[in-house]
């Protein structure tokens, strides 16, 4: 059947009718903050604990917008006869806001799960040379960051959690292990350590 003549254009005045007769409602910003879709993507957040100055993410970055700087440090040997391992210590991350554009390849790339996005919006400045935050500012973004959906029931736990908690559970057995060396050696010391002759007696 054909369309009838003219039915777009009542469609069209009906949507406008109604959209005239409804209330308009104004959001009072700042007084009331707006509720923000959970993954909006407003400032990145750094969580320096697992960046390992990899340099994926200022690599991977299509603007250059991202500035990092580190040095090497030289740990000694975990064990008798092994031999000590170096790493990278960071010593600024700093991100220009002015020149990023907001396309998350940063995060996407990152291996160890060390930058976020944020929906905090509200980091304006008169500056321009002050849209470049370092990564003190970063950090308190992380804590803004949301926490992830919840798992599906049945699901595995997420590698990342895994392998944090084993770590945490033996950083805490070696630490118990020195604790009850350092115990056992005082005793041995006490055990060892002769009586003490009384003095000032007849």
């Amino acid at each position: 059947m054909p369309p009838i003549p003219g039915s777009g254009l009542a469609k069209g005045l009906a949507v406008t009718l109604r959209t005239m007769t409804r209330r308009t409602v104004t959001a009072q910003y700042p007084d009331a903050q707006p509720e923000l879709p959970p993954r909006s993507r407003g400032v990145i957040g750094l969580f320096e604990e697992n960046c390992t100055v990899c340099m994926l993410c200022a690599r991977e970055c299509p603007d250059w917008c991202i500035y990092i700087d580190s040095h090497k440090e030289t740990s000694p040997p975990a064990a008798p006869g092994g031999r000590e391992r170096s790493r990278n210590v960071l010593d600024r991350f700093a991100i220009d806001f002015s020149l990023c554009m907001y396309c998350g390849i940063c995060i996407e790339v990152c291996p160890f799960d060390a930058l976020f996005w944020s929906p905090e919006f509200e980091y304006a400045e008169t500056d321009i040379h002050e849209l470049t935050h370092e990564r003190d500012k970063l950090r308190d973004w992380m804590w803004t960051v949301p926490e992830p959906p919840a798992l599906d029931p049945g699901a595995e736990e997420p590698k990342e959690i895994s392998a944090a908690r084993k770590t945490a559970e033996k950083l805490e057995a070696q630490r118990a292990q020195a604790e009850q060396a350092e115990q056992a050696a005082q005793a041995e010391q006490t055990q060892a350590e002769p009586p003490h002759d009384e003095k000032g007696q007849a």
